[in-house]
């Protein structure tokens, strides 16, 4: 035998009938925290830290270390010129060792 039974209730209707208890105000204090320790970070922090903190390759370097990645998946060598079989060859010796 099967019973189905449809209820209507708002979420808080249904949190007080099981008895759960209300986080509504903790979340919001939690919340106002959170935001006012990011904002004080945000503020103590200059920008150029800042960027370098959330991106790490946004220096010079970074970026051609990424271009000599990319153009290597590409098989090509940052002439624009594919490598040539020797050199591709040397690379993957290098990998093997690695």
């Amino acid at each position: 035998m099967k019973f189905n039974f449809d209820v209507e209730c708002t979420p808080e209707e249904a949190r007080r009938f099981f008895g759960l208890p209300d986080v509504l105000p903790m979340q919001k204090r939690m919340m106002e925290e959170l935001e006012q320790r990011m904002a004080d970070n945000i503020r103590a922090m200059e920008p150029e830290a800042f960027v370098k903190s959330w991106f790490p390759t946004a220096s010079v370097q970074g970026w051609q270390d990424m271009q000599k990645m990319f153009w290597g998946q590409m098989g090509m060598n940052m002439t624009g010129a594919p490598e040539s079989g020797a050199d591709a060859d040397e690379k993957a010796a290098a990998k093997k060792k690695a």
